[in-house]
């Protein structure tokens, strides 16, 4: 058997019933330490209770389905192994993340730093992928997780800057905190303090109905908790959101997932937008930016710019042009159905380089596949790298998605300026996964974008 060789957001089916995970790093002398764990998670991204950790003070899972088996050192590098019986997981588990955390140091201190997925019974390796790391002292490797009747393995290579513990918590584990002092006692005073007022509603968010100013609200609180943990607390950026309109797009946008994404993009843009606005754009064969959305008009946008797929409007929409057209001398103009994604970066390039702004740009883009201008698009991102932006693209469960898979292992760029991963069903991952995998690689290029003075210091 043929071992995968993966990248951030890859995934592959997992025929055997025992898999092992290999962390595997050199250190240097007086360098830190890693240890792997693992953490069982339910279908809403959370562990039951404290048990489901596995690491090198709980070894073993009271299912015993998921074991840390310790550490090898060859004295050529160190190997931290976790064991996983697939057969063994209690119903309600469907997801494992296979973990790590650093030990007097960071990951970035670690060279050769990779993930190997083995078939117990076999011996045989299944898959391999390498992790870049800077600032991290916590990772989340890859992860197992069902679909359907069947488990597949996904490399996530996830870095985070608050440690195991942080990690941990992130997934609703109980981590005991050192005890504070107590303080002195203060004076009695005879008056009551002032409340503390609740922050203003922001200008660009009134008018939102309940629910979904609610779901804003919660969403954008997760995505400023994610930034913060990866280093970039309060940071800012244009944000502009780029939908795959081709014609294998169609379900996606009739099942509501594409308005989904888009109000889940809105949340990203009222965080780090100082007006909380989104800039979209839209892409077949052709391309065309559609109007601003301003968080405050987020149901009237998507019922007047996004197709819903609801009636008879959709049909025709989709069988005159498509998903979306543009006015050009009064008439409309068609996208067409194709997948011409190096048109949409061009011109979104173009944007960038006409409408300059102080702070850089965050390109979130959603395509389901079907690359083929390999070539093109690889001269527009390679022509990017000395331009202030970063390009996340999103997988959205198709297949084929070319050299945007292939990006975080191409050389000759100042700054690795693209992040890739993919999903099987978006509309099944939770707001707080979704928002760290989208995330999670825009601070560290916002770190080796300033250090190579594409963005001032």
């Amino acid at each position: 058997m043929t071992s995968t060789f993966m990248v951030p957001g890859a995934n592959i089916q997992v025929a055997a019933s025992v898999v092992r995970t290999e962390l595997t790093w050199k250190t240097a002398q007086g360098g830190p330490d890693a240890d792997a764990s693992a953490l069982l998670l339910t279908q809403d991204g959370r562990v039951r209770d404290d048990s489901d950790l596995v690491f090198y003070n709980q070894p073993s899972h009271e299912s015993g389905a998921v074991r840390h088996l310790g550490k090898h050192d060859d004295g050529d590098a160190v190997t931290d192994t976790v064991e996983v019986d697939l057969t063994a997981l209690e119903p309600d588990v469907t997801r494992v993340s296979l973990c790590a955390s650093a030990d007097g140091g960071t990951f970035g201190e670690l060279s050769g730093l990779r993930m190997r997925l083995l078939d117990v019974q076999t011996g045989a390796e299944l898959a391999h992928f390498d992790m870049a790391a800077t600032t991290e002292t916590a990772f989340i490797g890859g992860e197992l997780y069902r679909r359907g009747e069947e488990w597949k393995f996904r490399a996530v290579g996830q870095g985070y800057a608050s440690g195991l513990a942080g990690l941990a918590t992130d997934f609703g584990i109980s981590v005991a905190e050192e005890p504070e002092p107590e303080p002195e006692p203060e004076p009695a005073v005879t008056s009551k303090p002032a409340p503390t007022p609740s922050p203003a509603e922001p200008q660009s968010e009134k008018g939102l109905p309940a629910d979904m100013r609610k779901r804003l609200d919660l969403r954008k609180q997760q995505v400023a908790v994610c930034l913060t943990k990866h280093g970039a607390q309060g940071a800012r950026a244009r944000v502009v959101l780029v939908l795959d309109a081709s014609g294998s797009m169609a379900a996606l946008y009739h099942e509501g997932v594409v308005a989904d994404v888009v109000e889940r993009m809105a949340a990203v843009a009222a965080q780090l937008e100082d007006d909380g606005t989104l800039q979209v754009w839209a892409f077949a064969t052709e391309s065309t930016p559609l109007p601003d959305l301003r968080i405050g008009e987020l149901p009237d946008w998507l019922q007047t710019h996004l197709p819903s797929g609801q009636g008879p409007r959709f049909k025709r929409l989709v069988k005159r042009r498509g998903f979306f057209g543009r006015k050009v001398h009064e008439e409309l103009q068609d996208i067409g159905w194709g997948n011409d994604e190096q048109k949409v970066i061009a011109q979104v390039r173009a944007h960038v380089r006409e409408n300059p702004e102080a702070v850089p740009t965050l390109v979130l883009f959603f395509s389901d596949g079907g690359v083929y201008n390999n070539g093109e698009i690889e001269r527009e991102l390679r022509e990017a790298a000395t331009e202030p932006i970063f390009w996340q693209f999103v997988g959205l469960g198709q297949s084929n998605y070319g050299v945007l898979e292939r990006f975080d292992t191409l050389t000759g760029r100042p700054v690795d300026n693209t992040g890739f991963f993919a999903v099987d069903d978006i509309a099944q991952l939770s707001d707080e996964e979704l928002y760290d995998r989208l995330l999670s690689q825009f601070p560290s290029w916002l770190t080796a974008a300033r250090a190579a003075a594409i963005l001032p210091a």
